[in-house]
């Protein structure tokens, strides 16, 4: 790629020709020194050499290469990390990455790969006797000269001794696929161990031509890195053995490098004279998608030497989009800086929202101490799920044996612990339900039950959002199914339950009454933040239905008879109700139902669309949202699928165990769902690619069988586990670490 206008000509005595890549961090230049020796040099861009941090770290790559030498590394020849734009000179590697080599040209052959294991074992021998792990080595680390490799790129390695580096801000550095577990767990702990554990990932990708842990994400990458065995299809005989040694998850079961070379001489067959010496790299035809790529630390050489424009355009194409991926693998998803993405709009295409002001990752419990009212949780044990609601800036939590809790969602502040508790009457004994928020007023179900469980009393009350005081309370019958709130109204059953009671959420008035049928069992519904009564006739042999839509602003109630089972509705869709039927035949199938068919119903008309599934879906309580249906089983498998249609869209495996509702962001590209234990998953919404699977939060698992939701506070999300933890998370980078709230 020739030089562009504002390049410089000459830098620290070397003639700048050529640009051999250009990326986020810096650009490489291809240039010559006096004596006429070719170099590589790279420049880091204005608005970073102004940054004291980054300019800090290139020092380190440059201190940290300077101390390695051998035959399998790249030298550095000079550098002025203090120059007013930074810039460093290596040699000049002739020859392209081993990524792009097996990109182009596909795995490696068993008598290739001999060669390159000793020649990588001696590159590491030399920077592990120089005091320095590499903790980044990967195929586009590794520069294919004619006579052996070239490892390259110190940017994020270290002195050995020394567990103080700007690199550890508490961000994962390295890249997924070719970083060890104790990258993953214990930055602090990674020693020369750790690059063993990359030369076996990397070689069961030269073989195979993909990782032992390759995953849709690099956070799922990273948990099957720590916690799965690695996938060795495709790689036999000795080497095997061989490969699995280095890939241990213990270090200390690794073998030391004397010991590797030796099993790698004995594995790996040496080529015949008659074989042609592919190690000698060409670059591909002038095709696009096939040109080595550039690493955003800028590799030394990369390519064959300027000269060549058809190729070399090629090149410089791919060596932006390697900078930019590599970046983000480096750095994290975020800004590189180590900081969250708040107080600004997140960039243009971003998956990812913008973070609230001021937030950070916390974890908490239902039980910590709160600001205002009851300071402590009277009876609470952490054995059973609490469950949540929140409106955006708060979590408001009740549960068995808990107050109306409130806990800031920026912070994880206890803000309150609301004092409803009935005088004398133990924790054991009464159950809160948060059923929603409305303008200042938090919206509580409270029921307390007798010695035996059953239901003693039974009230429905608005909270003051700011401290918890009680603003209005009312009875309501302790043998229905709940009370609900939606829109501005509460519903509940009161008196002799022959009809549903409106109330208004703001001063608990009456606005109307719904009559239902005299024993019929009724459920009061809010779906889409509109309010609906759901009731079917309890007498043997009858499967008739009732169903209700109500204005809470004082419209008319559309009654429909018998429109679909009772329990399957799941929301609205260009005006029509839709409802998700499941097989009510005794099958013994677990925790999941079985789904058959979907009833679409226009709520003025009555008129019905039946539409059997075209196969039957297995999975918990479904969720309608953005024009699609989505279903997850007990064992973590989720399906989407046409609302109308029934169409399968995709399905996707999770880790989740029994997993809640979903819930799909602002954007619509990303679906959420989180398991008992606090486990979150994130899926894309168009083809269901697992995008990351975060750890568990939950030191044990409650029983009440409350499943969690996934909250949005702004771009953070919030969740509870089953044992009371509440915490959030950034999605784009699941992993930071909390801190308490």
């Amino acid at each position: 790629m020739p030089l562009h206008k504002d390049d410089p000509r000459s830098l620290g005595g070397y003639r700048l020709a050529d640009r051999l890549g250009a990326g986020g961090m810096g650009i490489v230049y291809w240039g010559r020194s006096r004596s006429g020796r070719e170099v590589a040099v790279k420049v880091v861009h204005a608005q970073y050499a102004g940054d004291p941090v980054f300019r800090a770290r290139f020092r380190q790559e440059i201190e940290a290469a300077r101390r390695v030498s051998g035959a399998f590394t790249a030298p550095v020849l000079d550098a002025d990390p203090d120059a007013p734009a930074p810039w460093m000179a290596t040699q000049y590697v002739p020859g392209p990455s081993l990524a792009a080599r097996i990109r182009s040209q596909g795995a490696l052959r068993v008598t290739e790969l001999r060669p390159l294991a000793l020649g990588l074992v001696e590159a590491l021998r030399d920077i592990h006797r120089a005091g320095v792990v590499h903790r980044d080595l990967k195929p586009g680390n590794v520069l294919m000269a004619e006579d052996g490799p070239r490892v390259i790129d110190f940017g994020i390695s270290r002195a050995a001794e020394n567990h103080n580096t700007l690199t550890e801000t508490g961000q994962m550095v390295g890249t997924p696929p070719f970083m060890s577990p104790e990258q993953f767990t214990d930055a602090r702990t990674v020693g020369p161990a750790s690059d063993v554990f990359s030369l076996g990932a990397l070689l069961v990708y030269c073989v195979t031509g993909r990782g032992p842990f390759d995953a849709d994400s690099p956070y799922l990458t990273g948990y099957r890195v720590v916690h799965n065995e690695p996938v060795l299809d495709g790689v036999t005989g000795p080497l095997r053995a061989v490969l699995a040694r280095c890939l241990a998850k213990d270090p200390a079961a690794r073998p030391e490098l004397d010991e590797l070379a030796r099993e790698f001489a004995a594995a790996l067959p040496e080529r015949s004279s008659a074989e042609p010496q592919t190690m000698t790299l060409r670059l591909p035809s002038a095709r696009p998608g096939t040109a080595p790529s550039l690493d955003a630390t800028a590799p030394p050489g990369t390519g064959r030497r300027p000269g060549r424009r058809t190729p070399r355009l090629l090149l410089a194409a791919a060596a932006v989009t390697a900078i930019a991926l590599t970046g983000y693998f480096l750095l994290g998803p975020g800004n590189g800086d180590g900081e969250a993405r708040t107080g600004s709009s997140a960039s243009p295409g971003s998956r990812w929202g913008t973070l609230p002001d001021g937030w950070k990752p916390w974890q908490t419990t239902v039980s910590a101490t709160a600001e205002q009212g009851v300071k402590k949780a009277p009876g609470y044990q952490g054995d059973t799920s609490p469950s949540c609601v929140s409106d955006g800036s708060s979590v408001y939590c009740g549960g068995t044996a808990l107050l109306p809790t409130r806990v800031d969602a920026t912070t994880g502040r206890t803000i309150w612990r609301s004092p409803i508790a009935p005088a004398g009457i133990p924790a054991d004994r009464y159950i809160t339900t948060v059923l929603g928020v409305d303008d200042g007023r938090v919206l509580v179900e409270l029921q307390v039950t007798d010695a035996g469980g059953a239901g003693q009393a039974q009230s429905v009350m608005a909270l003051d959002s700011a401290n918890g005081a009680r603003i209005w309370s009312h009875a309501v019958r302790t043998d229905s199914l709940g009370s609900a709130y939606a829109d501005g109204v509460t519903l509940t059953q009161e008196g002799d339950g022959s009809a549903v009671t409106i109330r208004s959420a703001r001063d608990g008035s009456v606005r109307r009454t719904v009559p239902v049928p005299q024993g019929w069992l009724c459920s009061l519904l809010a779906v889409g933040d509109f309010p609906y009564v759901d009731c079917g006739d309890q007498r043997d042999g009858s499967h008739a239905t009732k169903f209700f839509a109500v204005d809470p602003a004082d419209g008319p109630v559309r009654t429909l008879n018998s429109p679909a089972q009772t329990g399957s509705f799941v929301g609205t869709l260009s005006g029509q109700l839709v409802f998700l039927e499941a097989d009510d035949q005794d099958v013994d199938n677990g925790p999941d139902l079985i789904y058959t068919r979907i009833v679409r119903v226009d709520p003025d008309t009555g008129k019905r669309t039946l539409t059997p599934l075209p196969e039957h879906y297995r999975g918990g309580l479904p969720t309608l949202a953005r024009g699609t249906l989505y279903l997850a089983t007990s064992s973590g498998l989720v399906t989407a699928f046409s609302p109308t249609t029934g169409e399968k869209r995709w399905n996707s495996h999770t880790t989740l165990e029994s997993p809640g509702q979903a819930s799909v962001d602002a954007s619509g590209r990303t679906l959420y769902m989180a398991g008992a234990s606090g486990r979150v998953v994130a899926l894309d919404t168009a083809k269901g690619t697992v995008l990351w699977e975060s750890s568990a939060r939950a030191e044990v698992l409650g029983n009440s069988g409350l499943l969690p939701t996934v909250w949005f506070n702004r771009g953070a999300l919030v969740l509870s586990t089953s044992d009371g933890t509440i915490f959030t998370l950034d999605p784009a980078d699941p992993e930071r670490k909390s801190v308490s709230g």
